[in-house]
C-alpha cells in the first residue's frame, strides 16, 4: 500500500509534468525548420550600373543571421481577403500564384518572403559594387552569377572601382508569383535610393556621382525547389526597370 509521502510526491510530480508540457508546449509535426538565409527563368542579365543564402535569404557560410522567429503556417481556411492583406488583390494573378505556392508549402509567408527579399536585394547590391564574389555566389543562381562575375571582371581589367553607398528601399513589392510544378518564382520590384560612383585607377569619377542620391527601380526573379530540404532562395534573373 501506498503511505501518505509517496501519494504526495506523486501528486507533485504529475503537478510539475502538467506545468512543463503548458509552458514549454507540444510538437505537432507542423512546425517550420529553421529558416536559412530568397527552374530557370529567362535568362539572366547582368546589372547595369549596380546590379549567404538567398532569401533569410542573406547570410554566407561563415556569418549567418540570427534565425528569424517562426511564422504559423497559414490555415487553408483562412478566408482569400486575409490571406495575402497588404501584399496582392484577392483574385489578382500575383494572389493566386501565391495561393499555388502555399498549397504545396504551408508554411510559405509573403511577407516573410520580402522582408528577406529586400535583405538580400541591399547584399547583392553591394557585393556586386564590392566585386564580393564569394557572396554573391551564395546568393545567386548560376547564370546570373556568371554575369555579375563577367562585369566585375571586365571592371577589374579596366582598373575601375565602384563606389556604393545604399541608402534605402522605398518600396518593394510583389508584382508575379507562379508554382512551375515543384518550382516556386517570385518577381519582385524594387523602388530604391543609392549613391554610386565608379572611379578609374587614378581616382577620377567615369560615372555616377558621389554627392547624388539616384532613384533605382530594379526588377528581380528569385526562385527554390518546393519541398525541398534547402530552403534558400536565389536571384534567377534581373532586369532594370524604366
Amino acid at each position: 500500500m501506498f503511505d501518505i509521502y509517496t501519494i504526495i510526491f506523486l501528486a507533485l510530480a504529475v503537478f510539475i509534468f502538467i506545468r512543463l508540457r503548458s509552458v514549454l508546449g507540444q510538437r505537432t509535426g507542423r512546425e517550420r525548420p529553421p529558416y536559412d538565409p530568397y527552374s530557370r527563368r529567362d535568362a539572366a542579365k547582368a546589372p547595369a550600373g549596380a546590379s549567404d543564402k538567398v532569401v533569410n535569404f542573406p547570410g554566407t557560410a561563415a556569418d549567418k543571421p540570427a534565425v528569424p522567429a517562426p511564422v504559423e503556417p497559414v490555415d487553408e481556411a483562412e478566408p482569400a481577403p486575409a490571406r495575402w492583406a497588404g501584399i496582392a488583390e484577392v483574385g489578382s494573378a500575383v494572389a493566386n500564384g501565391l495561393d499555388a505556392i502555399a498549397a504545396q508549402e504551408r508554411e510559405f509567408d509573403a511577407k516573410h518572403f520580402l522582408t528577406g527579399a529586400r535583405a538580400a536585394y541591399e547584399m547583392i547590391i553591394v557585393a556586386f559594387a564590392n566585386g564580393d564574389r564569394a557572396s554573391l555566389k551564395d546568393l545567386l543562381a548560376r547564370d546570373v552569377f556568371d554575369g555579375f562575375s563577367a562585369a566585375i571582371a571586365e571592371r577589374e581589367q579596366r582598373g575601375e572601382k565602384m563606389e556604393t553607398q545604399f541608402v534605402g528601399i522605398e518600396k518593394a513589392d510583389i508584382i508575379e508569383a507562379e508554382a512551375r510544378g515543384r518550382s516556386a518564382q517570385i518577381t519582385v520590384r524594387f523602388l530604391s535610393q543609392l549613391i554610386s560612383v565608379t572611379r578609374d585607377r587614378n581616382g577620377g569619377v567615369v560615372d555616377g556621382d558621389p554627392e547624388q542620391v539616384a532613384d533605382v527601380t530594379d526588377v528581380w526573379t528569385f526562385a527554390r525547389e518546393l519541398g525541398a530540404r534547402d530552403p534558400n532562395w536565389k536571384l534567377v534573373a534581373t532586369e532594370a526597370a524604366s
